[in-house]
């Protein structure tokens, strides 16, 4: 025959000449003729269905073979393990392993024109050149110019296609396989599904979920325009007998109505997303909702305490938030190990490696195989040290889960599958800061934590927040990103604040703006970062810098339409190169594409203790920006820095800038000493000519706005006669009893005072009875509720002994550090320990009143009066005094009709009286000081105990009548 010029015009046409048909039909029955022969050595009969009407029916013919099990074949399963590999396939596993990754089919379903090649092609680059995997795909156009290139458009071709494709994803077994079909039959999906699933193969329907008119309208191949015309019949979902089953149940459905590569649904302006994102923030993960809270407080109270303080809280809040995303809880050893070794963790988001789960297990030192390929920057340790006594409990309980509770009590958070190690303090110390620095203040911090480590995944059970005023600042990640795109950001560059902003960092800012305007970018937006958690005792109060920062915002120093001023939660822990890593790659995970650094970030001056650098720059100023830009931060290619070098005051145009070199004389450099200086004296704008030493006190005009300049001086001015947020910990009211009075700030200046039924102020030492109002029973005083740690105490000097916080010797608000406290502790009314009162040793009484631990169920509120029974005593000698403890229950509790002495304590509660003594040898020890010791480590009996109370009491008669010898000044009206 000549060459028929003439094509198909499209799917579902048939214009072959009757002559070429019967040629083909004549061929076809020819070959199954021959083909039943050589299966069943029988004269040939052409099966049911395969011939009608004289015409051959492909499809039919192709159910009938594939029904048929072909002779002398058998396929090909893996070998099992030690097994030849001659004829079969190598065991998955180690295939598996030895490619570094699993297989998955994803079989990409949708409408002609929904995207299924473009998102294809676009995420197997994305996985081969950036992850390095194993991938192959499988278009439905590419198919049909080979493997398919027999097959057309009817239902029965369309089966067969789906059905060789299937087989071949199959095969790749090992291969990330993306299939791209449009596969229109919900039945020939589910058989390449059954056969993916019959071999242990994972397979993943993604739907392209494009309505009909989005697809018709793209129309990137011409076809739909070509339906229009009559060109192409019987093209899918455009006629009735061609039509699209969408799945019912897709793995994934992927909405690309308006394209996901261009900025879809997880990344609409293009941001960076935070590192090992998986379609979820970290914080909706690890962060409960509140319909769940309430089971979670229960559970909470049923688990051993670990206690946070407020460092540890801020912290918590960079963990609950994902600022340290992918990081999941306190670092346990291995993660601790890779921060300080490598700077960075390895990753496996998609568990790939078998390796998901790396940093949420239990260090196992004997696993060598376990290994994630992507590493994602994380410069420094993010650990909960604890004490030896929180690890007793902790170990003791059998629990798999811990309660973290700040330092008032609260509970924050639940850790889970709690791995407990060693704090090898120097070790941390040498690897983060290569500096030895004895006054440095974080150095100082690790050195003051307890001896151990506690690692595990957390749980908020509430959000973070400090009730200081500054909350409506504090955004987390995801609310970032919400403002960024709110301000229609295509970029967004980070600045990090410790210091109120003047006219320097402005130039930054804006300069920093323009030079990614001259890149391309459209709308950059400026995140102003001021740094949240704890700064050293003489940074900038955060109150400051924030009230400061709106101020230039208000007078436009910076433009409010392209600034976003949030806080950042983070402690600064003033390590240099090491830090400012963790600085750059916390801002890439809330949507910072650029970070801006100067000289010497995250640096400070060496105290009188460095061994290097005594008052003097610990790091070189260079060394931070080299080393982040050698980092594992910029390794995705993700986040990018902003560098500039130092710049100074122009005092031709009152403009801050680089210095010109050929006029030196008319740039000066203001230092920060020098701003607080001027700062202090309340200085106003120098006038014209502005001399270039700043001896005078006045400051550079358009050095910083009018009102953020007046909020300056008021600190600096005011800096010992106001009180001022240094940084971000809670200012919280506790919860007191009914009848008292709170006056001033918890944790500051705060006291409690109690009245009487009439509401006349009166002394809870000297005006309430020492006996209870039921019978045999004592009246206890609550100073401080069971779980918090202020101590509290009723002041024996001022007017009506209000209850107070005591101080240490620097004058400091004092908090046990031991642990969380397991009973309520308080006083007895109307009783005294008489120093003058002294036993053989020459140990005397510590002149309080008779202290007392009461073991009940639950904490009550401070400043509560309850009826108690005494059940015994130890006698704890404390920097040589004698202080009797009294033990007793409160007659309300659950158990007190169980609990009548220490020995039916010891038989409710087993094990309290050895951790009431644990309590009172070492409580003191997580502070530095040396054990108390007991003069018995045997509780008194109920009588001794009950004598005692009686002695105390006499002693305070006398005291109250003035026979004592000695007021000491207390008050005692």
């Amino acid at each position: 025959r000549g060459v028929d010029n003439r094509t198909s015009s499209g799917p579902g046409q048939s214009d072959d000449s009757q002559e070429r048909g019967q040629y083909f039909v004549f061929f076809c029955v020819l070959l199954a003729i021959v083909y039943v022969l050589s299966r069943t050595g029988q004269p040939a009969s052409c099966p049911e269905g395969i011939l009608s009407d004289g015409n051959f029916d492909i499809g039919a013919y192709r159910q009938a073979a594939l029904a048929a099990t072909p002779p002398n074949i058998i396929e090909c399963a893996e070998a099992s393990e030690g097994s030849s590999q001659e004829a079969c396939h190598l065991p998955n596993e180690k295939r598996f392993k030895a490619l570094g990754q699993k297989g998955v089919t994803l079989w990409m379903t949708g409408y002609s024109g929904s995207g299924k090649s473009t998102i294809a092609r676009a995420l197997e680059e994305k996985l081969v050149q950036e992850y390095g995997l194993h991938v192959q795909n499988l278009d439905g156009d590419n198919v049909r110019t080979g493997l398919n290139r027999d097959l057309g458009f009817s239902p029965a071709d369309r089966a067969e296609s789906v059905r060789r494709v299937g087989e071949m994803a199959c095969l790749f077994n090992a291969v990330i396989t993306l299939v791209t079909l449009v596969s229109p039959y919900q039945a020939d999906r589910d058989e390449a599904r059954k056969r993916h699933e019959e071999q242990g193969l994972l397979f993943l329907e993604v739907f392209m979920d494009v309505p009909i008119d989005v697809v018709q309208e793209r129309d990137p191949k011409g076809l739909y325009a070509k339906v229009a015309t009559g060109e192409i019949k019987s093209f899918t979902g455009m006629s009735a007998d061609a039509p699209y089953e969408p799945p019912p149940n897709p793995e994934i459905n992927l909405p690309n109505k308006n394209g996901v590569l261009s900025g879809g649904p997880t990344n609409p302006m293009g941001l960076p997303m935070p590192s090992g994102y998986d379609g979820y923030f970290l914080e909706d993960e690890l962060m409960i909702s509140p319909s769940k809270r309430s089971a979670k407080l229960l559970e909470a109270e049923t688990l051993p305490k670990a206690r946070l303080n407020d460092i540890d809280v801020n912290w918590l809040q960079v963990i609950g938030e994902g600022w340290a995303s992918p990081l999941r809880g306190f670092m346990r050893e291995g993660p601790l190990l890779q921060a300080l070794h490598f700077n960075s963790l390895l990753i496996d988001t998609w568990d790939n490696n078998d390796a998901s789960e790396l940093n949420e297990k239990q260090t196992n030192w004997n696993d060598y195989t376990t290994r994630a390929r992507e590493r994602v920057s994380l410069s420094i340790p993010i650990v909960l040290p604890i004490t030896g006594y929180t690890k007793q409990n902790i170990e003791e309980s059998g629990k798999s889960s811990v309660t973290l509770m700040d330092k008032d009590g609260r509970v924050l958070a639940l850790l889970h599958n709690p791995e407990i190690y060693e704090n090898r303090k120097e070790e941390i110390v040498t690897r983060c800061f290569g500096a030895i620095d004895m006054g440095h203040p974080y150095i100082k911090h690790i050195y003051s934590g307890g001896d151990w480590l506690l690692g595990g995944e957390i749980e908020l059970l509430q959000r973070i927040t400090y009730n200081d005023g500054l909350d409506q600042y504090r955004l987390t990640p995801k609310e970032m990103y919400s403002e960024f795109e709110a301000k229609k950001a295509d970029v967004v560059f980070a600045f990090q604040t410790r210091n109120p902003t003047h006219a320097g960092h402005a130039f930054l800012m804006n300069t920093g703006r323009e030079r990614l305007q001259a890149r391309g970018y459209k709308n950059p937006v400026l995140w102003l970062s001021p740094l949240g958690g704890w700064t050293k005792e003489d940074d900038v109060p955060l109150d400051v810098r924030v009230k400061q920062h709106v101020a230039i915002l208000e007078e436009k120093m910076l433009d409010p339409s392209w600034t976003v001023m949030a806080i950042w939660p983070a402690p600064m822990i003033y390590g240099g190169p090491t830090e400012v890593q963790f600085h750059a790659q916390s801002r890439r995970n809330a949507g910072a594409s650029f970070f801006v650094v100067g000289r010497d970030p995250a640096g400070m001056k060496g105290s009188e203790l460095a061994v290097a650098s005594p008052d003097d720059d610990l790091y070189k100023g260079e060394h931070g920006r080299y080393v982040l830009q050698m980092s594992p931060v910029l390794e995705d290619q993700q986040m990018q820095l902003i560098s500039f070098d130092k710049f100074y005051y122009d005092i031709k145009d009152h403009k801050m800038k680089a210095m010109d070199e050929s006029r030196p004389d008319d740039f000066i450099s203001i230092s920060g000493s020098k701003m607080r200086k001027l700062a202090a004296q309340g200085a106003t704008p120098c006038p014209d000519p502005i001399p270039n030493d700043l001896l005078a006190a006045c400051i550079p005009q358009g050095f910083m706005v009018p009102e953020g300049w007046n909020i300056v001086c008021d600190y600096y001015q005011n800096i010992d006669t106001k009180t001022w947020v240094p940084w971000s910990k809670a200012v919280i009211s506790p919860e007191i009893a009914q009848g008292t009075s709170p006056v001033g700030v918890f944790g500051d200046d705060f006291e409690l005072l109690f009245k009487d039924q009439y509401g006349k102020y009166i002394s809870p030492w000297h005006d309430l009875s020492l006996y209870g109002t039921a019978s045999n029973s004592y009246t206890f005083v609550v100073e401080i509720p069971k779980y918090e740690t202020a101590k509290m105490e009723v002041n024996k000097e001022d007017m009506f002994n209000p209850i107070k916080q005591d101080r240490n010797k620097d004058g400091s608000a004092r908090y046990y550090t031991y642990g969380t406290p397991f009973f309520n502790y308080g006083l007895l009314p109307q009783t005294w320990e008489d120093p003058q009162n002294c036993d053989t040793q020459g140990h005397c009484g510590d002149n309080d009143p008779l202290d007392v631990m009461e073991i009940g169920d639950s904490p009550l509120p401070m400043g509560s009066v309850v009826d108690i029974k005494i059940l015994g005593s130890l006698e704890l000698i404390d920097e040589g005094e004698t202080d009797h403890k009294i033990i007793a229950i409160r007659l309300d509790d659950k158990d007190a009709h169980l609990i009548h002495d220490m020995a039916s304590l010891e038989y409710v509660k087993p094990g309290l009286i050895n951790k009431l003594i644990d309590w009172l040898k070492k409580y003191k020890t997580s502070d530095g000081k040396p054990e108390n010791f007991l003069s018995s480590d045997f509780p008194t009996s109920q009588q001794e105990a009950l004598e005692i109370i009686e002695e105390c009491h006499e002693r305070w008669v006398n005291l109250k009548a003035g026979r004592s010898g000695t007021t000491e000044g207390f008050y005692v009206n």
